[in-house]
């Protein structure tokens, strides 16, 4: 387990990952199985979705791939906003630059890599 203090922010951004795939997650699965069949694009989505929850719950334990694969999620959306209006483009790109700000300041790095240490 990682003995260093966890940042408040690094705290909020888990839990705030793990809210997001957890809201995702439910309001999809009901696409699963919409009009009877199996809907194959809706397994992608529950996937990301899972990816999210995953990030929050190992960086609340501290385990650095969780912020770096937190971070490649975000950029992902950044990349699939683009594609979309402005607006939603500018919105995913806003939080991805305040999600990099969040887990890559020096106090978010001890914390994180003081689960490094151990086996």
């Amino acid at each position: 387990m990682n003995h260093a203090k966890r940042p408040l922010p690094v705290t909020i951004l888990a839990l705030l990952y793990i809210g997001v795939g957890c809201a995702g997650f439910a309001y999809h699965f009901t696409g699963l199985r919409a009009g009877g069949a199996f809907q194959s694009d809706i397994v992608w989505v529950e996937l990301i979705e899972f990816l999210a929850i995953l990030c929050g719950v190992f960086m609340l334990r501290g385990h650095n791939w969780a912020r770096w694969l937190a971070l490649a999620w975000i950029a992902f959306h950044v990349i699939l906003s683009a594609f979309h209006s402005l607006r939603e483009f500018a919105m995913h790109a806003a939080l991805c630059v305040l999600f990099v700000w969040i887990l890559l300041r020096p106090e978010a790095g001890r914390f994180f890599r003081g689960s490094q240490t151990e086996p």
